[in-house]
C-alpha cells in the first residue's frame, strides 16, 4: 500500500483499485447499483491508481478521498481532452459526496475565455492575494479564482447516477477530437519596437541632443549637414527645497527629495555581445526591369560591417532571410545599429533599397530591459529553450534589489514581492508542471511576477517580451517615402556576465521531398459534346490531365475514343515529384523564369492537385470538359461508388469528412468533375476514379513505379468496348464499327433489293432466248 504526502507523484499498479475503494469507504457503496454501473465506477476508480499527479491527497490511506484531488484519465498521447473529478469529502469514511464534476479546457479555449473575462494573455493563472494569511494553499477560494471561475458545480442523488456520469465523462467515445497541441509563440510588433506606446521610446531617462557646427541655416534640411555628434544625457531643472507634499519619483521610482538622478547606470565603457536576427523584408520596392528586386544584408555596426552578398534571394519582393549576425560592441562608440537591404546586380554596382537604425545604448540602459525579451513560458530546454544567460528567479532578483524592493520570497505555490502576493495555479496539461521540482516552480512563479512587474508600485514597469519588431526602410535619397519593411530583434548581453548560448536557429525551413502518385482508373457519366460522323450519335474522346505545380507540371492520359455513355477506361499512372513546407503547407517550386535567367526563382504555392477532363478534337482545339481541385491537407473523401459520387462531396460545412493526404498516405475513390456557371452555380461535368499515393522520396526510391502504363511496376492495359479507336486511323473497323453497326439492316434490304432485281433482269435477259430453243426444239 502507498502512502501518499502532499505533493508526491506515486504510482502503485499492484494495488486493486476496486478492493481499494471498499475498504476506505465501506458504507458509501449505493446497493441500488447495477452490474454495469459498478463496472464503470470500477473503471472510474480504477483510473485513480493510473495517475500521473495528486495534489492534496491525506496521508492515510483509509482516508484517500479526503481533501481536494485532481484525478486524470490515463489515455493514449493522442487523445487531448482530459476529464478531471474532484472529490471532497469529510472526515468520517462513512460519508462520500461527489461535489464538483468539471472538464480541463485545452489551452485554446482557456485563453478565449479568459480573453472575455478581460484577464491578460501572459500569466492567465497569476492570482493576487492581498492577504496569503486567510486563504486555503490548497483548493479553497483562491484556487477556484485562479481557475477563473470555470467551476461546474453538479450535485448527485446517489453514487449510481454519480458513476454513470463519471464513466460517461471518462468514455473514450465522449471525447473530442485531439486539437492542434499550441506551440511557444513570439509576439509581433507590427512597427518598430520603440514606437511602442508602452516603452517611450526607450528614453524615460536618456535622451539624445545634436550637436551643431556653425550658423542655422533657413531650411531645415540644411541643419542635418552641420550635425558633427550627438549628446546623450538627462537635464533636469527644479527648485529646492521640494515641496513636502510632491506625489511624484525619479526615472528610476526613487524619492525625489534624494535627487532626481539615483540609481542611474554608470558612463563608463561597456561591453557587449549583439546579435542581430533578420527574419525577412516585406513588399521591397523593386528595382529590376521584371519588376523584382535580389535583395541581400549588410549590416554596420560602428567601425564593423558585414555583407551577405553571396546570400542574396534572387527575384523576390518579400524575401526570407533568416540571419543572425553578431557583433562584439562597446557602449558608446558602438551604438548605433545599421541594417540595410542592398539589391544585387550582375553588372555595375549594387543599389540600396532600404536602411533602418536602432539606437542600442537607448535599449541597453531602458528599465523596460530591452536586451532579451522576456519569453511567454520557461522551458529549460528545447526549442524553446530560455535564451537569457539569467533565469527567471535572478531576473526578479536583479529588478528588485535595483529597485530596492523587498523580496522576492517564495512559499508553496506563492511569492512576494514587496506588499504583493502572487500565485500561480499549476496547469496539468503543461508536462513542465508534471515534472516540476520546487526549483522549477519558483522559475514559473518568478516569471509570471516578471510578465506582471508593471503592477509592482513605485518601481513597476512593462518589461520587453520576446518578439518580432517590423520596421520601416527608408533610402536618404527619397527621404520620407518607405521602400519596404524588415522583420528583425536585437539581443544585446553585457560581456562582464556568464554569456548566453548558442544563437538561435532561424534560417528558412527546408521543404521536405515528396512524391504525389495519381492513378486514373476510370471516368463515368461524362457529357458527350461530339456527333458521330456518320451516325450523328452523341460520343466524347476522353483523356484525364492533371497537375500540382501549375499547368507547366501537367501530365495527361491517352485517349478513350468514341465514349458512348461517357465511361472511359484509363489505368493510367501520373507521377509528380515536389517539396513540401509542412509547417506553410506550400509546395516550393524553384525554376529559371526564362532561358535568359541567371538563376533560379523560388516561389511557394498551396499544396493542390487537378484533374481535368478533355475531348480530344482531332482538326480542332481540344474541349474542356470539367475539373475538379483538392487541397492534399483537406479534400473531401472519395465516395465508393459512381451513384455515391455528387457535387454534395463539394460542401464546406462540416457535413463531409475530410482527409489529409499527408496524414492518410493514400486515397482511391470517385470525385465529381464541374464547371461553374453564372447562374447554376456548379454544374455535373463527369465523375473520375482516382487513386491518390503520397511517398516520401525515400520511400518512392525503393518502391520505383513507371509514368502512365510503363515498368516499373506496370499498370495493366484497359478492356476497352471495340468501338473505341480512331475512324481515320482503322478504316476496316471503321466498316465494321459504324457503318455495319448503324446501317446493317438497311445494307441487308439493299443487298436482297439488288439480288432481286438482278434474278429479275437476268430472268427476263434469259427468257426470249430460252423460248425460242424450246419453240425451234432445240
Amino acid at each position: 500500500m502507498c502512502n501518499y504526502a502532499l505533493g508526491d507523484v506515486k504510482i502503485c499498479p499492484k494495488v486493486d483499485p476496486w478492493k481499494l475503494y471498499q475498504n476506505s469507504f465501506p458504507n458509501a457503496i449505493d446497493t441500488s447499483m447495477t452490474p454495469a454501473a459498478i463496472k464503470k465506477l470500477s473503471r472510474s476508480v480504477m483510473d485513480l491508481s493510473s495517475m500521473s499527479e495528486v495534489k492534496g491527497i491525506s496521508k492515510s490511506t483509509s482516508n484517500l478521498m479526503t481533501g481536494g484531488m485532481f484525478l486524470k484519465k490515463s489515455k493514449p498521447k493522442s487523445e487531448s481532452k482530459t476529464n478531471l473529478i474532484k472529490h471532497s469529502a469529510t472526515s468520517s469514511v462513512e460519508s462520500l459526496q461527489l461535489d464538483y464534476l468539471y472538464e480541463d479546457l485545452d489551452e485554446d479555449e482557456r485563453q478565449e475565455r479568459l480573453e472575455e473575462e478581460g484577464r491578460l494573455k501572459r500569466g492567465e493563472n497569476l492570482v493576487k492575494s492581498e492577504d496569503d494569511q486567510a486563504k486555503s494553499d490548497g483548493g479553497g477560494p483562491l484556487m477556484d479564482e485562479a481557475l477563473g471561475g470555470r467551476k461546474k458545480r453538479q450535485g448527485f442523488k446517489s453514487m449510481s447516477s454519480a458513476a454513470k456520469s463519471a464513466a460517461s465523462r471518462l468514455s473514450p467515445k465522449g471525447q473530442r477530437k485531439k486539437k492542434k497541441s499550441t506551440v511557444a509563440l513570439m509576439k509581433v510588433f507590427p512597427n518598430e519596437l520603440e514606437a511602442q506606446s508602452e516603452y517611450h521610446g526607450f528614453t524615460e531617462w536618456l535622451q539624445t541632443f545634436d550637436l551643431y557646427r556653425g550658423k542655422k541655416g533657413e531650411e531645415e534640411f540644411e541643419d542635418d549637414g552641420r550635425i558633427v555628434g550627438k549628446f546623450k544625457g538627462a537635464i533636469k531643472i527644479y527648485k529646492l527645497p521640494l515641496p513636502k507634499d510632491l506625489d511624484d519619483h525619479t526615472v528610476m521610482g526613487f524619492d525625489p527629495q534624494y535627487g532626481f538622478f539615483q540609481g542611474l547606470p554608470s558612463n563608463d565603457p561597456l561591453h557587449v555581445l549583439v546579435r542581430v536576427y533578420v527574419v525577412k523584408a516585406n513588399d521591397l520596392h523593386p528595382m529590376d526591369m521584371n519588376g523584382k528586386a535580389d535583395p541581400y544584408l549588410v549590416l554596420q555596426l560602428g567601425s564593423k560591417r558585414v555583407s551577405d552578398k553571396e546570400n542574396y534571394v534572387s527575384k523576390q519582393l518579400n524575401p526570407v532571410f533568416g540571419k543572425c549576425f553578431e557583433f562584439e560592441a562597446t557602449f558608446p562608440q558602438d551604438s548605433i545599429l545599421s541594417v540595410s537591404v542592398l539589391d544585387w546586380d550582375l553588372l555595375g554596382s549594387d543599389d540600396l533599397i532600404g536602411e533602418t537604425k536602432i539606437d542600442l545604448e537607448n535599449r541597453f540602459y531602458s528599465r523596460h530591459r530591452a536586451t532579451c525579451g522576456i519569453a511567454a513560458r520557461y522551458d529549460p530546454c528545447g526549442y524553446n529553450q530560455w535564451r537569457d544567460p539569467m533565469k527567471p528567479v535572478q531576473l526578479l532578483t536583479k529588478l528588485c534589489k535595483e529597485g530596492k524592493v523587498d523580496g522576492p520570497h517564495f512559499s508553496a505555490g506563492k511569492v512576494r514581492v514587496g506588499e504583493k502576493t502572487f500565485t500561480l495555479q499549476k496547469d496539468d496539461k503543461d508536462p513542465l508542471w508534471q515534472q516540476a521540482s520546487t526549483k522549477m516552480s519558483e522559475e514559473h512563479l518568478a516569471l509570471a511576477v516578471l510578465h506582471h512587474w508593471h503592477e509592482i508600485p513605485r518601481v513597476g514597469t512593462k518589461l520587453v517580451p520576446e518578439h518580432v519588431e517590423t520596421r520601416a526602410l527608408y533610402n536618404p535619397d527619397k527621404p520620407g517615402i518607405e521602400q519596404g519593411k524588415v522583420e528583425l530583434w536585437v539581443d544585446l548581453f553585457p560581456m562582464d556576465m556568464p554569456l548566453p548560448g548558442l544563437p538561435l536557429d532561424v534560417s528558412p525551413r527546408k521543404p521536405s521531398p515528396y512524391e504525389l502518385r495519381v492513378i486514373i482508373w476510370n471516368t463515368d457519366e461524362v457529357v458527350l459534346e461530339d456527333d458521330a460522323f456518320f451516325s450523328g450519335d452523341k460520343m466524347s474522346d476522353i483523356y484525364v490531365k492533371g497537375w500540382l505545380k501549375g499547368p507547366d507540371d501537367a501530365q495527361q492520359t491517352d485517349v478513350h475514343y468514341r465514349s458512348l455513355t461517357g465511361e472511359g477506361n484509363f489505368n493510367w499512372r501520373f507521377i509528380f515529384p515536389f517539396d513540401y513546407l509542412a509547417a506553410e503547407e506550400k509546395v516550393v517550386i524553384s525554376k529559371k523564369e526564362s532561358m535568359f535567367s541567371w538563376d533560379e526563382t523560388t516561389s511557394k504555392v498551396p499544396a493542390r492537385m487537378t484533374l481535368q477532363v478533355w475531348d480530344a478534337d482531332h482538326f480542332s482545339k481540344d474541349d474542356f470538359l470539367g475539373a475538379i481541385t483538392l487541397d492534399l491537407n483537406r479534400f473531401p473523401r472519395g465516395a465508393k461508388t459512381v451513384k455515391q459520387c455528387s457535387l454534395d462531396m463539394l460542401k464546406t460545412d462540416g457535413s463531409v469528412p475530410m482527409v489529409n493526404l499527408f496524414k492518410q498516405k493514400r486515397c482511391k475513390g470517385w470525385w465529381p468533375l464541374y464547371i461553374k456557371t453564372d447562374n447554376e452555380g456548379l454544374l455535373l461535368q463527369g465523375k473520375v476514379e482516382a487513386e491518390l499515393i503520397l511517398l516520401a522520396s525515400e520511400e518512392a526510391e525503393k518502391s520505383p513505379a513507371g509514368l502512365g502504363r510503363e515498368d516499373p511496376n506496370a499498370l495493366e492495359k484497359p478492356t476497352r468496348p471495340d468501338s473505341s479507336f480512331m475512324w481515320f486511323l482503322n478504316p476496316i473497323k471503321s466498316i465494321r464499327y459504324i457503318v455495319w453497326h448503324n446501317y446493317k439492316w438497311t445494307i441487308i434490304k439493299v443487298l436482297l433489293w439488288l439480288f432481286t432485281v438482278l434474278f429479275l433482269a437476268m430472268f427476263f435477259y434469259a427468257l426470249p432466248g430460252y423460248t425460242v430453243k424450246k419453240i425451234m426444239g432445240a
